[in-house]
């Protein structure tokens, strides 16, 4: 299959993402242009971290005026996968892709740290390699990881299983202290309602080699991959 991994003036995490697509998991990836507008080979579009734009106005508020975000809506109409990690999930929600926002973290910090994810669903494309209720550790990076939105979509989304990972503790406890930015129902994760485009704050691109702490990021590009094999 072939990875094709954006760039908006401001992203950093593009290499990483490039990285471990080619060279950890030997799949053809290549880099799209903000300005780009051919995903005919693409099969799935990632949306790094980063701050593009330099994160001004908000958060994602200018990416996604960007060329190719047009195109990206039209590869989502067709079904096809999209994972905006990061600044790619702030990016998405504020292209309409995904409900709700992402805010200020309640700490007022920029959080980089290790956290626990429990995955809430496995029936869907990013996590199909995972068990529902597994605990993934991954590692965050962001001064507004804060998911909000109003409580109609929360319910909205619970009732459709669009939460697919919440902060946790390591027992897989759902509680305040294993929340790091205040997120509403401490939401880590969603995935819209045709379950092709994932959001998500944690970087699972940061560990998918036994070298950098751990490799439970391989369980979601390993669950992409295997929807084409």
């Amino acid at each position: 299959m072939r990875f094709g991994i954006v760039v908006f003036p401001g992203t950093w995490s593009d290499g990483d993402c490039y990285h471990v697509t080619k060279s950890v998991l030997g799949q053809d990836s290549r880099y799209i242009w903000h300005t780009d507008t051919d995903l005919s080979d693409i099969d799935c579009v990632v949306l790094p971290g980063g701050f593009s734009y330099g994160d001004y106005l908000r958060t994602g508020s200018i990416a996604r005026f960007s060329p190719v975000m047009h195109e990206l809506q039209k590869f989502v109409n067709e079904g096809r996968l999209v994972i905006g990690i990061c600044n790619g999930f702030q990016i998405l929600c504020e292209s309409g892709m995904l409900p709700g926002a992402l805010i200020r973290n309640n700490c007022v910090q920029f959080r980089c740290e290790w956290v626990n994810l429990r995955v809430e669903d496995r029936k869907n494309n990013f996590v199909s390699q995972c068990e529902t209720g597994q605990i993934l550790r991954v590692p965050i990076s962001h001064g507004e990881g804060n998911y909000y939105a109003d409580q109609e979509t929360i319910n909205s989304m619970l009732n459709d299983n669009q939460i697919v990972f919440r902060y946790c503790n390591e027992f897989g406890e759902v509680t305040a202290e294993s929340n790091p930015n205040g997120s509403l129902n401490n939401i880590a994760g969603i995935i819209n309602k045709n379950r092709n485009v994932l959001g998500m704050m944690p970087h699972p691109e940061r560990c998918c080699e036994a070298e950098l702490g751990g490799k439970d990021g391989l369980y979601i590009f390993e669950s992409i991959i295997k929807k084409f094999s």
